[in-house]
Order: C-alpha cells, then structure tokens, then sequence
C-alpha cells in the first residue's frame, strides 16, 4: 500500500493501454453518492480537449505516471455542465484551499492538500482518500512543486511534521443548497457535537457558510446552536434564511431565547416569523415580547414543570419522564394551586431519594424564593447570587406563577453586560 499527495496526482501522465503518454491529470473526482472515499475518475487534459478516465481503469502507477486499460478512445469527453461530471466532487477544486470543519478538533480549518491511499484491487489500482493536509508540509509540497526533483522534494517534505485530519473527520461547506444534494454533503457528524461547539464553528465562518450549515442541521440542533451565538450574529443568520425556515428553528428554541431574538429583529421580519409559527408557540412567544426589556419578565422562560401539592413523587418522576423539553435544564419542580398561584418549590436533588408514595407538599421546604416581574436585571443577579439560586421563579402580584429564569439565563445576561 502506498501514500501519494494529491498535489502529486495532479499533473501527472496518464498513459492508455498502447503505452502512449495521452494527457495529464487535472482534476481528480469523487462520486460521493457512490463512495465518499474513492476516486472514481480522473480529468486527463488530453490535445483533443479534456476526458474522464475512469479510475477502475488504472492498472499500475509509478514515477512516470498512471498506467490505464483502455485506449485513449474510450475516454469519455468531459461536458462540464453535465454527464460525467454530474454529482463529482472535484479535489482540487472543491477541496485544495477550502475550509472546511474538523469535526474530532472542533475548529475550522484550510486544506492545504490530501492523502490517497493506492491499493492492489483485483486487477487494478483502487485509490482512496484518507486524510486531508492542513499543516506546512502540504504547503511547502504544493510552492516546491516543479522547481525540485520529485525524489529530493519528497525527502524536504519528510522533515516536516505531519498534521492531517482523518478524511472520516472531514464536514466539507457548500453553500450551493442544490449542489449540497447532488453531492449528498451533510453535517450529521456535525450536529453530534455540543451546542456551544457548534456555535464556536460557526463564528469561525463566512456569512454565506454560516448560513449553509445552518440550513443544513435539524431543526432542534440549529437552535440550540443559535441560542448560543453573539446576539448580532444570531440576527444575522436568521435574517439571511427565509421567514418558514427561520420559524421552524425558532419555534424549537426556548421561548426567553426566542423572544429575545425576534426582539433583535426588525418589526417587519419578526411578524413574518411570528406567522410562520404554530399557534402554541407563537402566543408563547407574542407574549414574552410584550414585556419590558432587561427585566425579570423580559427574562423568563415559560417552559417548566409545575404540579399540584397534593401530587406525589411517583408523579413528578412521570412528569420527568414524559417531558419533552431539555432535561438537562431542569433543576427544581414547582408546586402551584388550583388558581398557578406558587406554593412550593422541590430541588430534583430531593425527588432522588423520596418513596414513590410521598407527597410533594411534605417535600418542598418552608420559604420559596422568587422574583415580580417588573425586577430590573441587577436585582434578578443580586437574588441568584445571594441564594445560590438554579431556578428563579417569577409571580405575579397575585402569587401566580408565570416563568423562571435559570442561571444560564443570568450567566448570558452578565456575559452581555461585560462586552
């Protein structure tokens, strides 16, 4: 088995099955749909315009170049609008120089070249993408290229560090929604990393890539992203998407986080989001937007867990398991009377070692902590850090229970105020 750089591939002979030298390579093609590693065809600039060769066809490989098993009649003319070249993703064109997102380090990063493995396959030469080059040796590679002999520049490249990323690692960005399908590009390796992650991917992007990746993740993960970037890129994103799409992530953030964007808005954009919306979310969201900004209102998320006292803890194990929300953002439960208004709250901590039978009025403590909707945000910090809070609710002044605000909540307010 042996390693050629495809910067090495590209200007090499090919011969045809006479031994006649034909052409050189130009490009060199992947069929993704077929096979997201292999080469399938190389483009052969050939006197009589350029061809595809197809790479089943390679039987040997060596310094002078590729060796192919057919003649040079056979070798299919290249129409760059369609036929061959329909669904390639072409190496040099689509990769050497493109960024693209390493998805084992989490960053963004620029190819600078690639390796192919070359391979004994039956009767011929399979050849496959391993990994993608993005330290200095792919560069120096590619600037020496023609100026030194292959052999001497081969040992200069040996002395610098290898720094390649698995080619399994690879989520390459085509901002073309119509080119991303033909090529099957997706970003599920993508959508598996956390949120924050993602986001910190995405700030590394172009508007046009950010945009294109956004586009592409599952509704719920695109959210949980965008709940995460700088509000003004936040505004940027969803400004550049079209209002039924911009719905469908907005209705899967939480409702503060929503608000606060469509806040961020233009009028205009955001009643064309708010149409697009399902009813349920969007009066949640319709009402957020009526409240006063840097409040505890303006705040507070309406998505919670609140049941009756007379309820028990088998009950609220049932409420937890059928709840469709984050679960990793619920940290209390809350106790409300027949008229919401609040009357106790329950630390999960506590839920953990109660019997099944016991009712939640006899877990809750004596005093609950909470906040008016009209709290200014200094208040709503002083509160969390006083009482070490998770959750704060928020009631009305009838004792109704109408949100919460959670310390991630606080965090970002702060962060916000530190910029």
């Amino acid at each position: 088995m042996a390693v050629v750089a495809l910067s090495e591939l590209l200007g090499t002979a090919v011969y045809s099955s006479t031994g006649s030298r034909c052409g050189r390579v130009r490009e060199v093609a992947i069929t993704p749909g077929d096979d997201p590693t292999r080469i399938s065809g190389f483009v052969v600039k050939t006197r009589g315009g350029e061809r595809m060769v197809a790479a089943s066809s390679i039987v040997a490989a060596d310094p002078y170049g590729l060796h192919t098993s057919q003649p040079q009649s056979e070798w299919a003319p290249l129409n760059p609008s369609a036929g061959p070249a329909e669904g390639l993703l072409m190496l040099e064109r689509d990769l050497l120089d493109q960024q693209i997102i390493d998805v084992h380090g989490r960053k963004v990063v620029r190819v600078n070249d690639a390796d192919i493995v070359v391979e004994p396959e039956n009767s011929h030469l399979a050849l496959k993408v391993t990994a993608v080059d993005v330290g200095t040796r792919g560069i120096v590679r590619r600037l020496l290229k023609g100026l030194v002999p292959a052999e001497l520049l081969r040992r200069i490249t040996q002395k610098f560090g290898s720094k390649v990323i698995p080619w399994e690692f690879v989520n390459l960005i085509e901002t073309d929604p119509a080119r991303r399908v033909k090529l099957r590009i997706s970003h599920d390796r993508l959508a598996r990393l956390h949120p924050a992650d993602i986001a910190d991917i995405i700030e590394e992007l172009s508007p046009a890539e950010r945009e294109a990746v956004m586009q592409s993740l599952d509704d719920e993960v695109a959210a949980e992203a965008l709940e995460e970037l700088d509000p003004r890129m936040q505004v940027s994103i969803v400004s550049a998407m079209d209002s039924e799409k911009a719905a469908d992530i907005v209705e899967e953030m939480d409702p503060d986080a929503a608000a606060d964007l469509l806040g961020d808005l233009s009028p205009e954009q955001s009643q064309e989001i708010l149409e697009e919306m399902e009813p349920a979310e969007r009066n949640e969201v319709a009402e957020l937007l009526q409240h006063e900004e840097h409040t505890a209102a303006g705040r507070m998320n309406t998505e919670y867990l609140a049941l009756s006292p007379r309820a028990t803890a088998g009950d609220a194990a049932d409420l937890l398991r059928n709840y469709e929300g984050d679960l990793g953002s619920v940290s209390t439960i809350f106790l409300v009377s027949d008229d919401w208004k609040l009357v106790g709250a329950i630390p999960l901590s506590k839920l953990v070692a109660a019997q099944p039978s016991a009712p939640l009025s006899e877990l809750a403590g004596d005093e609950v902590i909470s906040c008016a909707p009209a709290a200014k945000d200094r208040e709503v910090a002083a509160i969390f850090d006083k009482y070490n809070l998770l959750t704060l609710p928020v009631v009305d002044d009838d004792g109704r229970l109408t949100g919460i605000i959670t310390a991630d909540d606080v965090i970002n307010m702060l962060r916000k105020y530190a910029e």
